[in-house]
Formats: C-alpha cells, sequence, structure tokens
C-alpha cells in the first residue's frame, strides 16, 4: 500500500500548489507599474526604488541559506505562514508612505517568499515523486503567472483605488491561497523529519563543499538577476522610451504571460532531454540576444521583444531548477542543495535592481544595464556546456 506521501493526489491538491505558486510574485511586479505614483508621493529616487525589489530579493536569498530552520516549520504549516507574511506585508502598505516603512514591508514580502520558496522544491519531490519536472515546471510558471496577472490589472486597479491600495489588494490572493492550501497539502513530511528518520545523513550534506555546487550557483545568479531586473525596470524604461503607462502595464503582462508560456514549454520539452544543456544553451542564448535588442532599440518591435524576453527568460529559470534537482535523488538532500543555491542566487539577483536604479540616477538611462546583463548571461554558456548527466549522477551518489 503507498503511503500517503507518494500516493497519486487528486486535483485539488495540485490546484492548491499553483494557487500557492501564483501569490509569489504580485507584490514584487506592482513595483514597477506604481514608480511614477510612488515617487510623485514620497519622492523617491531611482535607486531607493530599486530597494523595493531589491530588499525583498535578498530576504528571499537568506530565508534560503536558512533551510534548516524553515523546515522545522513542515511543509504544510511553513507554506501558511509564508503566505500569511506576504499578506501581511502587502496589507501594511496602507499604514503609510514612508520610504522605510515601504522597504521595511517589502522585506516582510520577502520573507514570507522566501519562507515558501524554500519548501515548495521538498514538497513537491515528497509528494508527487513521479511528476517533479511537470509540475516544477507548472508551479514555476505559476509564479510568472502571478507577476503577469500583477502587471495586467495594474493600471485597472489605480483608477479605483491609489496605489497604496493597489499593493494592499494582493492580501486577498494570499489569503485565498491559505485557504486552499491548508485542508489540501497532505501530510507529507518536511526535510527535517525525514533527516531524523534516516540517521541524519541529509543533514550532514554541506553543499559549499562541493565545486559543482557552485557551478549551478552560478547558472542560478545568472537566471535570477535576468528576472528581478526585467522585474524591477522593464516597464518604467519602456515608459521612459515613449510607451504609455497602460501599455507598459500590458508589456509586462506579456511578458510575464511569456514567461509562463517557457515554463510550460520546460515541462513538455525537460522530460525529453535528459542532457540539460541543450536546453539551458538555447535559453541562455535567446536571453542574451534579446536584451541587447531591448537596450540599442527599444522601441524596434517592443511587443515581439517582450514574448521573446518573456520565453526565454521563462524557459531559462525552470531549466536551471530542474537541472539543480537533477542532482540530488532523496527529497530531503534535495531541498538543502536548492535552497543554498536559491539563497545565494536570490543574494546576488536582488542586488541587480538597486544597481540598476542607481545607473539610472547617475547616466539618465537604463541601456547600459541590458547590455552589461546581455554579456553575463551569453558567458553562462561555458557554465552550462559542463552541466553533464553523467556529472550530475556522480554528485548524487556522494
Amino acid at each position: 500500500m503507498k503511503s500517503p506521501a507518494t500516493s497519486r493526489p487528486g486535483l485539488i491538491p495540485v490546484l492548491a500548489l499553483l494557487l500557492v505558486g501564483l501569490n509569489l510574485r504580485p507584490v514584487l511586479a506592482v513595483v514597477s507599474l506604481l514608480t511614477d505614483s510612488i515617487r510623485a508621493s514620497n519622492g523617491m529616487s531611482f535607486e531607493q526604488i530599486g530597494w523595493l525589489t531589491s530588499l525583498p530579493m535578498m530576504a528571499m536569498g537568506l530565508i534560503a541559506m536558512a533551510g534548516g530552520l524553515v523546515y522545522r516549520l513542515g511543509y504544510r504549516r511553513g507554506v501558511a505562514i509564508g503566505l500569511a507574511l506576504t499578506a501581511a506585508s502587502a496589507l501594511a502598505k496602507l499604514a503609510s508612505h514612508e520610504p522605510l516603512w515601504l522597504m521595511g514591508s517589502s522585506v516582510a514580502a520577502g520573507l514570507g517568499i522566501g519562507i515558501v520558496q524554500s519548501l515548495i522544491p521538498g514538497y513537491i519531490k515528497t509528494r508527487f515523486p513521479h511528476r517533479v519536472d511537470l509540475l516544477m515546471g507548472l508551479y514555476v510558471s505559476m509564479i510568472m503567472g502571478g507577476a503577469a496577472l500583477a502587471a495586467a490589472s495594474a493600471s485597472a486597479l489605480l483608477h479605483w483605488l491609489d496605489w497604496q491600495g493597489t499593493m494592499a489588494f494582493w492580501a486577498v490572493l494570499a489569503i485565498a491561497g491559505i485557504a486552499l492550501w491548508l485542508p489540501n497539502s497532505g501530510h507529507a513530511d518536511a526535510p527535517a523529519a525525514s533527516a531524523s528518520a534516516t540517521a541524519g545523513k541529509p543533514a550532514a550534506f554541506r553543499p559549499w563543499q562541493h565545486g559543482r555546487t557552485w557551478l549551478l550557483v552560478a547558472l542560478f545568479c545568472v537566471s535570477s538577476s535576468c528576472y528581478t531586473l526585467c522585474l524591477a525596470w522593464i516597464a518604467p524604461y519602456m515608459m521612459e522610451a515613449g510607451v504609455r503607462a497602460n501599455e507598459a502595464g500590458f508589456m509586462l503582462a506579456a511578458l510575464s504571460l511569456s514567461e509562463v508560456a517557457g515554463g510550460f514549454l520546460v515541462s513538455w520539452l525537460a522530460p525529453r532531454f535528459r542532457d540539460r544543456r541543450v536546453l539551458l544553451a538555447l535559453f541562455l542564448a535567446a536571453t542574451a540576444l534579446t536584451y541587447v535588442l531591448i537596450g540599442v532599440a527599444p522601441m524596434y518591435a517592443p511587443w515581439l521583444m517582450m514574448c521573446l524576453l518573456g520565453l526565454s527568460i521563462g524557459g531559462l529559470f525552470p531549466m536551471t531548477l530542474i537541472l539543480v534537482m537533477d542532482h540530488c535523488s532523496q527529497p530531503a538532500k534535495a531541498g538543502i542543495l536548492v535552497s543554498f543555491v536559491q539563497g545565494v542566487g536570490y543574494l546576488v539577483g536582488g542586488v541587480l535592481p538597486f544597481v540598476a536604479g542607481s545607473i539610472r540616477d547617475t547616466v539618465g538611462d537604463l541601456s547600459v544595464a541590458w547590455v552589461a546583463m546581455a554579456c553575463v548571461t551569453a558567458a553562462a554558456l561555458v557554465l552550462a556546456a559542463r552541466a553533464t548527466p553523467a556529472s550530475a549522477e556522480r554528485f548524487d551518489a556522494r
């Protein structure tokens, strides 16, 4: 008889998982579309606006690095706590428009999102052991879908609410996520519980001691940086290039929906490519090329550029996560490795919005940021070439 953790779940638990994913970006994605309103209200600089994305991303990284503490919460309770923090951070925007308050509430959002993102990969590996590729792709696609939902609705919400109300609105989605998650998440053990049942073997795994871990970290840093830079600044950049505010919102939505399509594409392609290098190279090259085009000629077929960039980043992000999970067959060990890789990746990627904001304040243009990111992404092709299936198997056998 199969255990509850590994028996085939019904549709509702899968929907609960996907709704959790949908909650992990709206509170971040909406910031870029409210940049002008926020600056008009409290006089924040572009650099300070950048911190509203950088700080939560860095908080996500710190939480991921503290995965052992997070795992003690368990999957069911931990994800609910993470969503509750996300809801609280959104509602906190109603209390004040002061820059320090906004930054502090943004950190709370990052902590909540970080808790969820640290737990979900291990949860998928434990509860859906025969559908990891599919459900990781769908889960990441829903993360990007949340960004698309926030971008597409920002202009309409701003028409009915002020910018603080537009930010606070996303607490509703987080509360709905908690309501669906708690009764449908099952009773699969978190990695900490699994570790105690296996004489502490996963707890003894120290990923930072292995050179392969740092290759995975570097690839995830590139993926995370591509995503956060785009999330924070593509809409303001296009508005400065001549696009109207509501159209920029729909462009960001189109980009995010294309990221969802990229995630679905990975869900379909990944099981067919045991050698992940082919797909990694494809998405890295496409991302680098599109960033160059956006930096040099932002108004040349902008809708096409948004869709191409979305497909590229949307494929790159889940592919890097799938590659990381390829290196560990044990759920507990996979959770530790993913947490460490994500932690460093989000810490590095979180710096990009702040740096780009500083560039905008200093030189008055963001073009150099896009071109520089393109160069870094192209250089990552060298690292991707080393990610052979045999090397992943050797790592797993340690």
